[in-house]
């Protein structure tokens, strides 16, 4: 039997599973597992989301294995639980799962790709008597829009409907007292080959708008709160407080770390759902946000893209006058229109021209909404004395997501005159 741990990697293949891999068994220095299990529903071979060089290559690694599974179904998820002949059981689970997809609106998707899930993995976990339990959860939530940045003690309406689902999940499985949880609330997910979610969309916009040669304005204040952390991060914040848990159990990690994952739901949707505890029941899970120093606003990030891209940046504008003048839903069909015509061009004028890229531009409703993303990430470096690697949120940083693009061949080259 090994010292190292044998890790189980659920869901999260578009967003931080291929780094918390590339992380646990990298190119060059020891692993620091003895196996490591990914389950998702994709295939990998052939591949049916993108994956990315680094990833592929990992793959390969005898230690390494990966399983397509449907992991809203008791049976799969059970089946992923029981490791490959001679390796030894799987003690550190990673949960990643969840629907990402945040403008979808049917509560039925929600509960079956988010809710259900952590149950049936929650319960085969706690049966089983893992050592870590580390739940990743996205930053959907109501927060204030400019002044306040949430600490994990806040009570925090959660975005409709994603958010309410996720939140829904960490109740769910903090319903657990044997199950050692811990909970990592993480800010906009950047990075190497990270293609969805809300930073990677809005950076391609600087490209959008070289091509167009306009200026780009956002919709709402330069102060709104938009908190991001490198994928990286995440990975290691994963790791961090695996091993924390690991060594403190659920008990003690609660008495230090423990938050009141409070009721946030409407209880006629929650009534026939499996796995949701009482509303009433009080129910405590250590829980981190996980943010990078920058406290990024959208002002940041109209800075950022003023360097990278050599654009100009402001507030309102095209978007905001078009969604002023029209229904959302046609406003986001103009805007979306314009911006993949223009992203179209730049794909054929690319040297080489770019015939295929997981790489869009196109902006979700979601994106057009008033929202903010603001937290408060003193508590994990303090309590799991974690460090950042990638503290600052700025040109460098997107440009070193844009030579991971560049690698895989999927970043169009293009110059302008």
């Amino acid at each position: 039997m090994s010292s190292k741990p044998s890790v189980l990697i659920l869901g999260g293949l578009t967003t931080a599973a291929r780094a918390l891999g590339q992380f646990l068994v990298p190119d060059d220095a020891e692993a620091l597992v003895s196996h490591v299990r990914f389950v998702d529903k994709y295939s990998v071979a052939p591949p049916t989301t993108y994956l990315g060089p680094r990833f592929t290559a990992l793959l390969k690694n005898s230690i390494v294995d990966y399983q397509q599974a449907n992991l809203t179904k008791e049976g799969p998820v059970q089946k992923c639980f029981d490791p490959p002949e001679g390796i030894q059981p799987f003690s550190y689970i990673f949960d990643l799962t969840g629907q990402v997809h945040i403008s979808r609106t049917s509560v039925d998707l929600h509960i079956e790709q988010t809710a259900t899930p952590a149950f049936f993995i929650g319960r085969e976990a706690a049966k089983r008597g893992v050592k870590a339990y580390v739940r990743i959860t996205p930053p959907y939530y109501q927060t204030a829009l400019e002044k306040t940045a949430h600490q994990e003690s806040d009570v925090i309406k959660p975005s409709e409907p994603v958010g309410t689902w996720y939140h829904e999940a960490l109740r769910i499985l903090a319903n657990f007292p044997d199950l050692n949880l811990v909970i990592i609330r993480h800010g906009l997910i950047y990075g190497p080959w990270v293609v969805s979610g809300i930073v990677t969309p809005l950076m391609l916009l600087g490209l959008v708008y070289k091509e167009l040669d306009e200026e780009f304005k956002s919709l709402w204040s330069p102060y709104v709160r938009f908190n991001t952390i490198h994928v990286d991060d995440v990975a290691a914040a994963c790791w961090t407080a695996a091993e924390w848990m690991a060594k403190t159990g659920r008990a003690e990690a609660n008495k230090v770390a423990g938050e009141n994952i409070y009721f946030a739901n409407d209880k006629n949707k929650v009534a026939n759902v499996q796995g949701v505890p009482d509303p009433k029941i009080e129910l405590t899970a250590p829980l981190f946000n996980l943010i990078d120093d920058t406290d990024t606003t959208l002002q940041t990030f109209g800075s950022v893209l003023t360097q990278v891209f050599g654009i100009k940046t402001g507030f309102h504008g095209l978007l905001h006058n078009t969604l002023a003048q029209m229904k959302t839903e046609e406003a986001l069909e103009e805007i979306n229109e314009t911006h993949i015509e223009a992203w179209t061009r730049i794909l054929a004028k690319a040297n080489p021209p770019l015939q295929r890229t997981p790489l869009n531009p196109y902006m979700e409703a979601y994106m057009l909404e008033k929202r903010s993303f603001a937290y408060n990430g003193a508590k994990i470096k303090k309590i799991l004395n974690f460090q950042l690697k990638y503290p600052t949120f700025g040109p460098d940083t997107i440009k070193g997501v844009i030579d991971s693009f560049k690698e895989d061949g999927v970043w169009p080259n293009v110059q302008w005159n």
